[in-house]
């Protein structure tokens, strides 16, 4: 299966033009497979800076207000995530603050 794509807005207000680069880092470091990319404006523009995850198969999500300071929950997430045959989340504690900046989940194509 392929990896997951973390797709963070680079146009949001306020945006963090180091995050790519720290996101990135810390995926590296914790030897997290994903890709990185940025795109422009992804409409959550009342909760910037705003990060979606998704992978073929599985519920996508998409976060807002994201902060370097997210970054260890990020990498939580994505294990968590790596583990879900569909990528549901049943317990979203161990996510700490980021389960608070949840915007959306969007379930995988029926197919």
């Amino acid at each position: 299966m392929t990896p997951p794509t973390l797709t963070l807005c680079r146009t949001c207000r306020d945006a963090d033009p180091a995050l790519p680069g720290q996101v990135a880092a810390a995926l590296e470091a914790a030897g997290v497979q994903a890709r990185l990319q940025q795109v422009d404006c992804m409409s959550g523009c009342k909760r910037p800076q705003t990060l979606a995850v998704r992978q073929s198969g599985k519920t996508a999500y998409l976060f807002g207000e994201i902060t370097a300071a997210d970054l260890p929950d990020i990498l939580t997430f994505l294990r968590i995530y790596a583990g879900s045959p569909d990528g549901s989340i049943a317990d979203a504690r161990p996510l700490g603050r980021l389960r608070f900046k949840a915007i959306a989940r969007i379930p995988a194509g029926m197919g």
